[in-house]
């Protein structure tokens, strides 16, 4: 059966945000990389909502970098990118009629920013500081689906990071992930399909709707 929303993770499975942060870090991407991951960790072990900028501070520190650098990633922020797919992708499910949702593990007012660059309305928005918690906590998901009035059944989550792959199947909602980075896979993790291009989304659906496509991806192997 389709989805009658889909709801999308935004700084990895929307936006380049690895590619902002390796900026940020004078384009040392090792170091970067290893800046994200830690920042990951803290994100999806801490659970109710702390600052995001004091997570971003933290994780730099814990991996040897200067405050200088996350403070660069904050001065950069609209210098982030969409997917080069992205818009067309988002107008495409708009044009199907999908209710389409975002739920981000940022700040309110950096999400704000961030989803403005997507270049579409979307039905509903919440971040991490407006849920009071950090995905993979199920309050995240739970609000995202109550802002859409939707139950998870009904709905689609697009992943960007692994942990969201996890937390959104255990939160009850059909998981596609967009592995654009190449993260490893987690323990527990079980996605209906995984691809390196957004355009995973309309694979699924393609096939959840029963019509053909002419689409395709890199994609590891489907459980649809």
């Amino acid at each position: 059966m389709a989805p009658r929303a889909i709801v999308f993770d935004l700084l990895t499975a929307l936006l380049d945000s690895w590619g902002l942060w390796a900026k940020a870090a004078d384009n040392d991407r090792k170091a970067s990389y290893q800046w994200r991951t830690r920042y990951l960790e803290l994100t999806f072990s801490c659970g109710a909502y702390r600052p995001y900028d004091d997570l971003v501070y933290e994780s730099a520190r814990d991996v040897g970098l200067p405050d200088s650098v996350p403070q660069a990633l904050i001065n950069k922020w609209d210098q982030m990118r969409p997917w080069p797919e992205t818009r067309d992708v988002l107008r495409q499910l708009k044009e199907k009629g999908y209710r389409l949702g975002v739920v981000s593990n940022c700040s309110h007012e950096l999400g704000r920013q961030a989803v403005a660059l997507c270049g579409v309305e979307f039905d509903a928005f919440v971040t991490a500081e407006e849920a009071g918690f950090y995905k993979p906590h199920p309050k995240a998901y739970a609000t995202i689906l109550s802002a859409l009035g939707v139950e998870p059944k009904d709905a689609l989550f697009i992943a960007g990071s692994n942990g969201d792959v996890v937390g959104a199947a255990e939160a009850g909602m059909d998981v596609v992930w967009h592995n654009r980075v190449g993260l490893p896979t987690l323990s527990g993790s079980r996605p209906c399909l995984e691809g390196r291009s957004l355009e995973v989304v309309l694979e699924y659906l393609s096939q959840a709707e029963g019509t053909p496509s002419s689409r395709t991806s890199s994609q590891s192997p489907s459980r649809l």
